[in-house]
């Protein structure tokens, strides 16, 4: 059975601690926490997710799944190494070569959190191969990142068969995480394709019961 990790992402503000507590009730695993600063990407969610993290680590025991969507990487992990979150996933795209995200995976790792990596739609998974053994996640973005709400991309399917082939046949241990547009009309699609770990926001946030959404998505 898959892992959920549920974005608050669409979350309303003014509703804010009851939505984390009946998200926290209906059987996900996870919060995904997307952290935007407006130049990675256009949106900028720096201030509502430190909140939401400051909320959760009050509220609930469950891991927080940090995912950084920004350009100032080092300063943003310090910043949310302090909710002692489960994992940190940084983009491959953000960094300028091979030894910066190399420091950033091993700055995580050395607080005591586990690393990840994430990848845009377009980005090919060949060029994360050589990092595989340093990490413990890798985060296929099955859409553009920015934006809740958006439809899969077909095309990244393909991306998560390779990379699974990989894994498989070289005996990694790491997680393949998948996010963007996922529902239960192509969830099962996305498990077929070797995810272990799936983010959910809208399919959840959006229906009337919670445990019934992420129940349907298991």
């Amino acid at each position: 059975m898959v892992e959920i990790s549920a974005s608050i992402l669409s979350m309303k503000n003014e509703n804010a601690i009851q939505t984390l507590y009946n998200l926290e009730t209906s059987g996900i695993d996870y919060f995904h926490i997307d952290v935007m600063d407006g130049k990675f990407v256009s949106n900028n969610t720096t201030n509502n997710m430190l909140e939401y993290c400051e909320y959760l680590n009050s509220i609930s025991n469950l891991p927080l799944d940090i995912h950084l969507m920004v350009e100032d990487v080092k300063n943003y992990i310090s910043s949310f190494l302090v909710f002692e979150p489960n994992i940190i996933t940084v983009h491959f795209e953000a960094a300028k070569n091979k030894q910066e995200l190399l420091e950033w995976i091993n700055y995580i790792k050395q607080n005591n959190c586990r690393a990840g990596i994430s990848i845009k739609p377009n980005t090919d998974i060949k060029q994360i191969i050589p990092y595989l053994p340093f990490i413990h996640l890798v985060l296929v973005m099955t859409v553009e990142p920015g934006q809740g709400g958006q439809k899969l991309l077909q095309s990244t399917i393909k991306k998560i068969e390779e990379l699974h082939k990989y894994i498989t046949e070289n005996n990694i241990e790491v997680d393949i995480e998948a996010d963007g547009g996922i529902n239960e009309n192509n969830v099962n699609q996305i498990k077929g394709a070797g995810v272990n770990i799936i983010v959910a926001g809208t399919s959840i946030t959006s229906s009337k019961n919670f445990k019934e959404a992420v129940t349907k998505l298991k």
